[in-house]
Parts: structure tokens; sequence; C-alpha cells
């Protein structure tokens, strides 16, 4: 695990992923051109937008680079053509439907300051439309797989205040260190979007690195402006992505007891449906319902079809594992997320 290099602030490159954001996209860039840290790369790598995002980054943003997709591959595949096309010692990655405070990338860099096993940082993401109102502050997970956000819907009364050790970060405003990546590798793409940053986590905590959470590194992000909170095709890639990461990393003794953890969840949240609360919330009415369930359904479909491709990616982590099967487990133990939390929470 190689430190920064020492004296003066590391070289960081930015990466925003977009697809036909155009004007939150404008918001997002300006945040990043308005950063205390001076040594910024911003690299946008745009999934085939059609609405302009592309002229505005040629006219407006000379010095942002640009790689142009002429489809939608995904989030895990741009972002590793942005991580992965820079050489700078700490890479950062925004959504396009964020604005980073000032000195967000300062306080960000700051965790890996004299700290060689701190490999991801974390931010203090807060939600836009209501500033006061928590959406993550790193990461949390149930054992059938099924992550979301620490601290996700609380009113921010400076109970997260304080820089702290988290499982990993939120892919929506989060920094790695270069060499951790270049030695476990980037996003999964065979996931494509969902639960990617949740399994690049869980594989650098395997491979040994640490992930700190940094309060003043401060993000508002307008929720759910990529496919709408209602989707069905979002519902059906987390559906999926869960069951695909327990499958790749889960230690044994916890991946068979995967149905168990599930239908616990899915009995969970039958309940809170019943109270108007979690995710049916976004599905209204039985026509709703039905989509929900359909959409779960088609990802366990899904995810039972990729399962032995991802069985065979659990053979590459042996290359650089650090923790034991047992390690994994307790880890996870650590990080659980509240059942009744879970149940209750919208994504």
């Amino acid at each position: 695990m190689n430190p920064l290099p020492p004296g003066g602030m590391p070289r960081i490159s930015v990466v925003v992923v977009n697809w036909n954001r155009r004007e939150l996209l404008r918001q997002c860039l300006d945040s990043l051109l308005n950063q205390t840290v001076g040594d910024v790369h911003i690299c946008v790598v745009d999934n085939g937008s059609t609405d302009g995002s592309v002229e505005l980054i040629e006219l407006s943003y000379p010095g942002v680079r640009l790689v142009r997709n002429h489809d939608n591959r995904g989030f895990c595949a741009a972002n590793n053509q942005g991580i992965f096309t820079s050489d700078c010692d700490l890479v950062a990655l925004l959504n396009n439907d964020a604005r980073a405070h000032p000195d967000w990338l300062r306080q960000l860099a700051a965790a890996f300051e004299g700290r060689p096993e701190v490999g991801m940082a974390a931010s203090k993401i807060l939600v836009a439309e209501r500033p006061q109102v928590i959406d993550k502050v790193g990461h949390l997970i149930w054992p059938d797989g099924q992550n979301r956000g620490r601290g996700t819907g609380e009113t921010d009364h400076g109970q997260y205040d304080q820089i702290e050790e988290v499982a990993w970060p939120d892919g929506c405003a989060a920094m790695y260190r270069r060499s951790m990546l270049d030695q476990i590798g980037g996003f999964d793409e065979d996931l494509f979007a969902y639960a990617d940053d949740a399994e690049l986590g869980l594989r650098a905590r395997i491979a040994g690195w640490r992930c700190l959470y940094m309060p003043a590194a401060v993000v508002y992000h307008q929720r759910g402006a990529t496919l709408g909170v209602a989707s069905a095709r979002r519902l059906v890639l987390i559906e999926r992505n869960r069951v695909l990461l327990a499958v790749k990393l889960f230690p044994l003794s916890l991946l068979w007891l995967n149905p168990v953890y599930y239908g616990l969840r899915v009995l969970a949240g039958a309940w809170a449906a019943w109270r108007g609360e979690g995710e049916t919330k976004h599905y209204a009415g039985w026509s709703g319902k039905l989509t929900m369930v359909t959409a779960l359904l088609e990802g366990d479909r899904q995810a039972l079809a990729m399962a032995p491709r991802m069985w065979a990616k659990r053979k590459e982590i042996a290359r650089f594992r650090k923790l034991s099967p047992d390690q994994v487990r307790q880890l996870l133990r650590q990080y659980r997320i509240p059942l009744r939390t879970l149940s209750s929470q919208a994504s």
C-alpha cells in the first residue's frame, strides 16, 4: 500500500458520468471549477447524450476532458474509462446530479494524508432539495446483499460530524486511491449500474483497504434523477446486483443463508408497505405493486442467469485477498443495517 507522494496536495482527477442531464451537468461542473484545490483534472464521460450535453462541454468548458461514447455504456464502464485514462494519485467520482461544496475535494484528500491503509473516502451527501436531510454518509448492508446509505432520510443535526471509519463510500461522491484501483481493478462492468459502489467497496475491504468518512466533504444530491425513483428498470438492477454481489464476494457460510435473509427482508418490506413506508411508496396502487413484484422477479431471473459468471470471478479475489472469510463475515456484521431501518427506508 503505497503512500501518497510527500509534500503538497496530491494530483486529483474527478470523473463525472453523464447521460442526458445537461442542466444538472452544468451545475455539477460549475461546482467542481469552484473547488479550493488547484491541481484538479475533470473528465466527463458522456454515455451517448442527445440533449446537448456534449455541445455544452465543448463550448462552455474547454478545460474539461470529454470522453464521448456513442451509446449508454452504464455507470460502471463509463467510470472505468475515466479512472484508467488518468494518472493522478487520487480519483474522485461525482454524479452529474450532484453539486460539491467548494472544499469537497480538499476535505476528501485529507483522508489519505499519512494513512497508507486508507483506500477510499466517503462524503457527507445531503438531499439537494432539502439540504437539512441526509442522503448518505457511507454505506450499510443487509446479509442478503442489499445495501443502503447510512443515515438516509435523517435530519442532519450533527450526529455524523465526526471523522470515522465506514464500510465504503457511496459512488455518488467518493474518492479512491489510484494505487488501490490498480491493485483490485475498477467497477465490475457486468453490474452496469446500482450496487456497483458496494461491490467495489467490499472488494477493497477484502483486499485490506479501509474507508474514512469525512463529514466536511459535503455534496448536494438530487436523488433519482437518472432513471427515476419509481423506475422498474432501476428496481431490476438493484435486485439483480445485490444477488450478484453476494455470489461474487460473500463467504460461503453466509451465501447459503441468502434466501433466509432475503425472505426476512421481503416480510419486513411487506409490513412497511402496509404502514405506507419504504420502497413501496414509490409504486402507488395495485398496478404499482405489480410493477414492483414483476421487477423483483425479473432481477432474480437475470441474477440466476449471470450467477455462474460471478461465481467464476471469486477466483480472481484470491490474488489480493487479505481478509479471511470469517473476517469478511465479521465486517458485514459490523456494518449491517437494522432490518427495521432497511424496510422503512426508500432507496
